[in-house]
């Protein structure tokens, strides 16, 4: 076998400045309307969630927001990543493509969260924030909100979806050996949970369930406030590192990618990757930008663009997003992370406007791509990560059949290695696909607010 090929970049090469595309975007944002009044949300109505620096760049309008020399220190821990070519897995699939892929999982929580969970808790413990409280899906937020609270000396409690919270009992441990205090989501400790618990005590949770808890949770506490892990325009903000990183480690390549991949679920690890080269589209530059999302939970490809709640208990502000309803209920799939009912308003809104494409695959397809690429290039992917893989492959296939050159970058989010049991699943022929029935969309979608 040929061996990998790695383009490091050193230390210097951090970026100094997050990219935030909202000034360059070619149409407007839609604004986000207050929960119960259902005006327009000022920085004093969100004061009680987020601290105002974080506020300001929700809303921000300048193109580049400078890094903290505090939180580039801390990224200096696994930043910069690095970029392979994946040449054993070109060879393997006999593809004139060049597949290119960055890896976060090199980060001490082996994903991409660290890079807006560290300057989160920078944030917080800047304004006098003592606690913070968030929720998490398969963990890989709430492990890296968990460090970040470490590092800053915050309290931190994490609403786990309670499927994962058995199915990823490791996560939980990595949370706790970081010093946060875990729990199932829904859980007794809140108003929001004892309702949903009373509804059905068996309920297997959901990311929009854990938000309601961590709100209600933040808002109650004078000491406290909410992080959260994706979705928002500062988390998306901080995550473009990422894409930074990668378009200087594809000049060292000699290459510019024809299509970037990164698989979704609120939308961050995609939009820190691909937000700097939908830049580079933006000023002329052709490639395409695909989104992949499982198709239990396929917000972009079968949800509608409108107005919802982020959360089933109507606490978070309404956001326009492609949504499968704010009630939806996601199957138990492995890909913990994207099981979210909600899509980014910012990649949303880029969807809607044709900028970027989506694609949904099921979860033995994905779990087949994970496998070909750890046989290959050596790393389990994280059951999230594999969706992008899955793509990848496909487009290398494609550009097989089409006898074309096709140089192709995806986001290689976080390594599987608290997966294995979906590994297990899938190799002993266990996992079970689910594709989400029109009616149930349909149901989710009754409850919608009107706007």
């Amino acid at each position: 076998m040929m061996s990998q090929v790695k383009f490091l970049l050193d230390e210097s090469k951090i970026p100094k400045d997050w990219y935030n595309i909202i000034p360059d975007l070619p149409f407007p944002l839609p604004p986000v309307y207050h929960p119960v009044t259902l005006q327009p949300v000022s920085p004093e109505d969100l004061a009680p969630i987020f601290p105002m620096e974080l506020i300001k760049q929700e809303v921000s309008t300048e193109r580049y927001i400078e890094i903290p020399e505090e939180v580039r220190k801390i990224y200096k821990l696994w930043r910069p990543t690095p970029l392979f070519r994946a040449v054993n897995l070109e060879k393997y699939l006999d593809t004139p493509a060049h597949i290119y892929y960055k890896y976060e999982g090199v980060s001490p929580p082996g994903s991409h969260k660290p890079n807006t969970a560290v300057a989160q808790a920078f944030y917080n413990k800047l304004e006098g924030v003592k606690r913070l409280t968030t929720e998490t899906g398969a963990g890989q937020w709430g492990s890296a909100l968990a460090m970040a609270c470490n590092f800053f000396k915050l309290e931190c409690k994490v609403y786990m979806v309670k499927v994962s919270y058995y199915q990823k009992p490791y996560r939980r441990s990595l949370m706790e050996i970081w010093g946060a205090k875990v729990v199932p989501s829904p859980s007794p400790d809140t108003e929001a949970g004892k309702k949903i618990l009373e509804q059905d005590p068996e309920s297997p949770g959901s990311l929009g369930v854990a938000i309601s808890e961590a709100v209600e949770d933040a808002v109650k506490r004078d000491d406290t406030k909410y992080s959260l892990g994706s979705v928002l325009n500062h988390v998306l903000l901080h995550q473009t590192v990422i894409g930074e990183e990668a378009l200087l480690q594809m000049e060292m390549a000699g290459e510019f990618p024809d299509v970037v991949i990164g698989c979704v679920g609120g939308g961050s690890n995609f939009a820190g990757l691909s937000f700097p080269f939908i830049r580079e589209k933006f000023k002329g530059k052709k490639i395409r930008v695909v989104a992949v999302e499982p198709e239990s939970c396929p917000s972009l490809t079968k949800g509608v663009y409108t107005y919802d709640y982020g959360d089933v208990a109507k606490m978070t502000p309404l956001l326009k997003m492609y949504t499968l309803g704010h009630n939806f209920i996601p199957p138990a799939i492995h890909a913990g992370g994207l099981r979210y009912h909600g899509m980014a308003p910012l990649v949303s809104a880029l969807y809607h406007n044709g900028y970027i494409e989506a694609v949904a695959y099921p979860q033995t397809k994905v779990f087949e791509a994970g496998v070909i690429f750890a046989r290959t290039e050596g790393i389990v992917p994280a059951p999230e990560s594999t969706h992008a893989i899955r793509a990848a492959i496909d487009e290398a296939l494609d550009a097989k059949e089409k006898g074309e050159k096709r140089v192709i970058l995806f986001n290689l989010s976080g390594h599987g290695f608290f997966d294995l049991s979906a590994y297990d699943q899938y190799l002993s022929g266990k996992l079970e696909d689910y594709f989400y029935p029109k009616d149930k969309v349909e149901e989710a979608l009754k409850e919608l607010p009107k706007i």
